[in-house]
């Protein structure tokens, strides 16, 4: 993953200083591609140790087409629950709860759940419904049957539903590809990038992706290729990286999938098994919401 600590000197080295509507400044540079194969391991974060769990959740949570914080938070997954808090914490129903309280209700209260914890029509939705397309079963179909296409592409960015979603897509559109080898490869584009805490999660989480794609269609993992918009380091990020580079790179985990899952909508969390993960401590950061 020396890629990674490449992208962090190329925004710390070049970047400039931007405001954002976070209130939170940060050092941002526009315009980064970084490549990772997945022949050589799993790119997973070795510079602090990540939540990979966290991240194999999320995508499953995606691909199911939910778009509701319930099936996170009742798995111990947190990453998302700032946006709905924000937003309770706007409504006529708050009473001061903490978010902590906050979760809690989530979890224990199906009612509150369903009415606070949706987040609008983000990435699950856009997948499994654009405008009534399932993308993700038109994207299997033409690679198991017109694997030369050049229209492999799923997008979350529908500009009809942005104004409903509490936060617009990051990472708002991804294409495969198959080479020669019958190789499965894919190319994110993200048109912003929080370097510390969003990108480690999003190079795991489409490689994942790509992996449980390439078993359901009969390929061969190959290639994750990353392009950013706006590649950014946060203000209060900014101790963080720096301890991150001075980190040592270890070698890439493995990933091992259960073989007999043919159907992409069929895995679970105990069909995806993490191998030979070592790793630096962890290093805390505050998500700017």
């Amino acid at each position: 993953m020396e890629q990674y600590k490449d992208l962090l000197r190329l925004v710390l080295e070049k970047g400039i200083l931007q405001k954002n509507r976070t209130g939170i400044d940060c050092i941002s540079y526009f315009g980064t591609q970084t490549r990772y194969d997945l022949r050589k391991g799993f790119p997973l974060l070795t510079t602090k140790k990540m939540a990979y769990k966290a991240i194999f959740y999320e995508l499953l949570w995606f691909i199911k087409g939910d778009c509701n914080i319930k099936f996170l938070v009742d798995n111990n997954v947190n990453i998302w629950n700032e946006w709905p808090y924000q937003k309770y914490a706007n409504s006529p129903d708050f009473q001061n709860e903490t978010l902590k309280e906050f979760i809690d209700k989530i979890r224990n209260d199906p009612n509150f759940a369903k009415k606070y914890g949706d987040l609008g029509p983000v990435y699950g939705k856009q997948w499994r419904d654009f405008c009534g397309v399932d993308q993700l079963k038109n994207l299997i179909f033409e690679i198991k049957n017109n694997p030369n296409s050049r229209r492999l592409i799923v997008s979350a960015w529908n500009p009809v539903e942005i104004k409903n979603m509490l936060l617009p897509p990051c990472h708002c559109l991804f294409q495969f590809y198959v080479n020669h080898n019958n190789e499965l490869s894919c190319h994110l584009y993200q048109r912003s990038a929080d370097l510390f805490l969003g990108v480690p999660f999003n190079i795991a989480s489409y490689s994942l992706l790509t992996y449980l794609i390439a078993q359901v269609t009969n390929t061969t993992p190959s290639e994750f290729i990353h392009t950013i918009g706006v590649a950014h380091i946060y203000d209060n990020h900014l101790d963080q990286v720096k301890e991150q580079l001075k980190r040592e790179v270890y070698q890439l985990p493995i990933l091992k999938l259960n073989k007999n899952i043919k159907n992409l909508f069929a895995f679970k969390i105990d069909d995806i098994e993490l191998l030979n993960y070592c790793c630096h401590p962890a290093i805390k950061g505050k998500v700017a919401v």
